[in-house]
């Protein structure tokens, strides 16, 4: 009951504030013939990939085509959990099934999620399973701060990626399958007697695009990776965190212009060490399966350009449930006038501007985080940066003011995060009401019960 408790908060904290904008612009653009970088910006800072997430589940299908696992015809089943994913969909009723090449092209074309899901449950067992999978296959990729969590971008904070990623992925999909990949030009195909048209706009209208795919949560903003070929030159362009479509489209054709005449020539893809595909392995067990939100960084978020647009709301949150770890102290804090953003100045200039508070008591510490309830807003990669982002909160929001304040050290691939946390709430209620207060300042939160 704690951990539905916990899922059902963190939905409510989001979707009741769902107009606070927590995306940050990115943009990077490469040369895939050469390798080398046309234009950055923000580009291995995290985000949301929102549906730019299916071009990972989309790269792990054309993997299991080529290894025999799979056929274009082969039948896709959809459980109850598949067919009941929010929208876009292809609105496949439980105990239905598609082929493959629906699935895709779904995926492409419709950005259907309950395809992503259902493809997810036939490659792997499970949609965790699979998104386990497919954070793996990221790394081998070269997409090193990439965590997936589910297989079609539907929310989830732990879900986050890099533009700088994100055209890693663009590159692969079209140097390791360039047949597969004509498949994201189509602008339509039919389904169930109807024709389902697609809403890569710019695409459509660029000179020399071909692909690939636009994203777009609430929390993510409006994400879009562009692949344009003009004569032997090749760019893959990415843009993350647009406040429009169209003012995504706009900046998405000036990098694409500004880029185009410097990409070198050639007929070949940059060249990559591709070890032998992951076998998508069975499912572990659920305990297994509970990697908490904070295993990875909460996104250091650049500033959105500045647009006029209307955001819709979000569908659905999808959180994994948090576990509790040993627990290092945020000693207690005497806090300064000065107030740097974590948003806009990001994780490394606030460890640069902060001093470290005083130290806590061991007694302290264990007293706080064994009683009550906890909220967590962030996690970074070191200590002090974790302090400085609790300082930065308690100082903008009075909620936290009978909290104590505490980061968490928690081993993530080989390297340390640092949670951080405010403890001691003394009901849930107080606690709801902080993560409340945050989100409105556009801080992340999520809601947990103490250990006590």
């Amino acid at each position: 009951m704690k951990i539905i408790a916990i899922a059902i908060s963190f939905i409510v904290a989001i979707v009741c504030y769902s107009g606070a904008a927590l995306a940050g612009s990115a943009n990077f653009v490469f040369d895939a013939r050469t390798g080398r970088v046309l234009a950055s910006e923000n580009a291995d800072v995290l985000n949301h990939p929102a549906s730019l997430t299916k071009m990972m589940t989309i790269y792990m299908t054309f993997e299991a085509i080529k290894r025999g696992k799979l056929t274009w015809d082969t039948k896709v089943p959809f459980s109850k959990y598949a067919s009941s994913r929010p929208p876009t969909k292809l609105g496949v009723k439980a105990g239905g099934s598609i082929t493959v090449r629906d699935a895709v092209y779904g995926m492409i074309v419709k950005s259907a999620n309950d395809a992503a899901a259902a493809m997810a449950e036939k490659l792997a067992g499970s949609e965790s399973a699979f998104a386990v999978a497919m954070t793996k296959r990221a790394r081998q990729l070269g997409m090193n701060r990439t965590v997936f969590k589910n297989a079609s971008g539907l929310p989830n904070s732990a879900q986050v990626t890099t533009a700088r990623d994100m055209a890693t992925l663009g590159v692969a999909l079209i140097r390791d399958f360039p047949r597969e990949y004509k498949m994201f030009s189509v602008e339509s195909f039919v389904f169930n007697g109807k024709r389902i048209r697609g809403h890569n706009n710019l695409m459509y209208r660029y000179e020399g695009m071909d692909g690939i795919k636009t994203g777009y949560t609430n929390a993510s903003g409006f994400n879009l990776v562009s692949a344009v070929r003009v004569g032997d030159r090749r760019v893959i362009g990415v843009v993350l965190g647009g406040r429009t479509a169209a003012s995504r489209d706009r900046t998405m054709q000036a990098l694409i212009d500004r880029a185009i005449g410097k990409a070198g020539r050639g007929d070949q893809m940059i060249a990559a060490a591709k070890p032998a595909p992951a076998e998508i392995e069975a499912p572990a067990p659920a305990a297994a399966r509970r990697a908490a939100i904070a295993e990875v960084p909460v996104p250091a978020f650049a500033p959105r350009a500045a647009d006029e647009g209307v955001e819709v709301a979000v569908a659905e949150v999808e959180s994994d449930p948090v576990s509790v770890a040993s627990v290092a102290p945020v000693p207690a804090t005497r806090y300064g006038s000065a107030y740097v953003d974590p948003r806009s100045k990001g994780v490394a200039a606030i460890e640069a501007q902060v001093a470290p508070p005083a130290p806590n008591t061991l007694n302290a510490q264990a007293a706080a985080i064994s009683s009550g309830w906890q909220i967590q807003i962030a996690a970074a990669t070191s200590e002090k940066a974790a302090q400085s982002i609790l300082q930065s909160a308690q100082s903008k929001v009075r909620a936290l003011a009978g909290s104590r304040p505490f980061t968490q050290a928690v081993k993530s691939g080989g390297s340390t995060l640092y949670r951080a946390r405010f403890v001691g709430f003394a009901s849930e209620q107080e606690a709801r009401k902080a993560c409340d207060s945050l989100t409105q300042q556009s801080y992340q939160c999520l809601l947990m019960p103490g250990e006590g």
